[in-house]
């Protein structure tokens, strides 16, 4: 089992007291699966998904990646986790600014110490990057920018991927496009993938689906 969680809890303090976002989570992704996290707004999915890529810590329960569970890691470890075996796509595109296409493809690959010419090129092929290269994100139009942040993830192989409403900011014929590019490489690496939507047409697109409403699975 690639991913696992048990009893997963966060709470937020408030000045009324502490706040529960998620009440004892329970789920389990395997290498080559997909599932889409959904529920209303406020429910719990991006607080999940970032326990899960260590940007924040859990209060109580086991998070287990690859056999470590990140939930008792440090932030050294935590952030070597998301350098090789986590790969993140954002709704922000997150792209460097003052890199081109192909430098910002290479980025996390040449972090992780996994840079390879040949996957990258293939990566650029496949998501239509190869006249744009070198160009900056500036000269981007927005789903031109997300595919360079997914060819960046995936660059890198990580063996699960986490989106969050990754297709949030594009239109949805763009949206489609992009999504059904992100399905195709994850499949082609066998990478698990994780992701959070409020689309029920996108969710129906993966291989599961997992339903938060007030930070309990229904």
């Amino acid at each position: 089992m690639l991913l696992s969680l048990s009893g997963v809890e966060k709470s937020y303090p408030t000045g009324e007291g502490p706040l529960t976002v998620l009440h004892g989570i329970d789920m389990k992704l395997d290498a080559g699966q997909s599932l889409a996290l959904t529920g209303e707004s406020g429910s719990g999915k991006s607080t999940l998904l970032h326990l899960v890529a260590g940007l924040d810590k859990s209060d109580a329960g086991q998070i287990l990646i690859d056999g470590q569970d990140i939930a008792q890691a440090g932030d050294a470890a935590r952030a070597a986790l998301r350098r090789g075996t986590v790969g993140l796509v954002f709704q922000q595109f997150n792209l460097i600014p003052s890199l081109d296409v192909a430098a910002n493809l290479a980025f996390q690959a040449r972090l992780s110490g996994r840079h390879d010419p040949a996957w990258q090129a293939e990566l650029a092929q496949v998501l239509g990057l190869e006249p744009m290269l070198r160009r900056y994100p500036e000269q981007l139009s927005g789903g031109q920018q997300q595919r360079v942040a997914i060819g960046r993830t995936l660059a890198a192989r990580p063996k699960l991927v986490l989106a969050d409403e990754p297709t949030g900011n594009l239109d949805e014929a763009t949206g489609d496009a992009v999504m059904a590019l992100l399905l195709r490489l994850v499949a082609q690496t066998g990478a698990a993938l994780l992701m959070v939507t409020h689309s029920m047409r996108l969710a129906d697109r993966l291989g599961g689906r997992l339903h938060l409403a007030s930070g309990r699975v229904t």
